[in-house]
């Protein structure tokens, strides 16, 4: 099973065209450039049907970007572990705000998660939620309050207390558990702000995927990640 190693930059590709087949593997390489030549972990997030291409193209991790909690059989439509797994997948988002499920599918997904040997990041929209994601005892959580996604303002800095709020109730429970936050980071200086609350790393996605340079972008997050 894949080990963190703190801080990390998870990068969900989501589904932009900047980031969809050909593209996507570009950009894949890019990430995978950027985690070699600074040593941060930087873990990618494609869409399902780039999943196995990446995989086998990049030595960086790659999650998938949900995960069904359903075994094998008659799923029309739905995300098999297992298939994942043969994929070259080695973990998962689950309940992020665009996929959001019940709490007792996002414990079934986490159960199963483990049992397949896949990291599972849980995201939660406030630190209630991230509470209670926490007694699931997922991997990492991931606090994303949905109206900041995709804005470029930074939840690091426009409602910092979100990210406090979460690390208090999230440790109260778990004092070893990741904590990561997102939405709207877009700049080093977001980055920086963000461990300096005291998460563990940041989940981003358009502020890389839609950069004119997201090479040097991922640099520079990974930089300031070791500030």
């Amino acid at each position: 099973m894949l080990k963190i190693h703190e801080p990390v930059i998870i990068v969900n590709f989501k589904t932009y065209l900047e980031s969809t087949g050909k593209k996507a593997i570009h950009l894949a390489k890019q990430a995978e450039k950027a985690s070699q030549e600074t040593g941060v972990q930087i873990i990618i997030a494609p869409q399902f049907v780039d999943l196995a291409k990446i995989a086998e193209t990049v030595e960086i991790p790659v999650f998938a970007q949900h995960l069904d909690p359903i075994n094998p059989g008659n799923s029309t439509g739905h995300i098999l572990a297992d298939a994942l797994k043969e994929a070259g997948v080695v973990g998962t988002l689950i309940n992020h705000s665009e996929k959001q499920l019940r709490l007792i599918d996002i414990q079934t997904t986490v159960e199963l998660a483990k049992e397949k040997k896949l990291v599972s990041c849980v995201c939660a929209n406030n630190p209630t939620v991230s509470a209670a994601v926490a007694t699931l005892k997922p991997d990492i959580t991931s606090i994303e309050p949905p109206e900041l996604i995709g804005t470029g303002i930074p939840v690091s800095k426009a409602k910092p207390e979100i990210i406090t709020n979460t690390i208090t109730l999230v440790h109260q429970i778990n004092k070893k558990m990741p904590i990561l936050c997102g939405a709207g980071i877009s700049q080093a200086e977001d980055v920086t702000s963000a461990l300096n609350l005291g998460t563990h790393g940041v989940l981003v996605a358009s502020g890389i995927v839609k950069a004119k340079d997201p090479y040097n972008i991922l640099c520079t997050f990974a930089n300031a990640t070791t500030k």
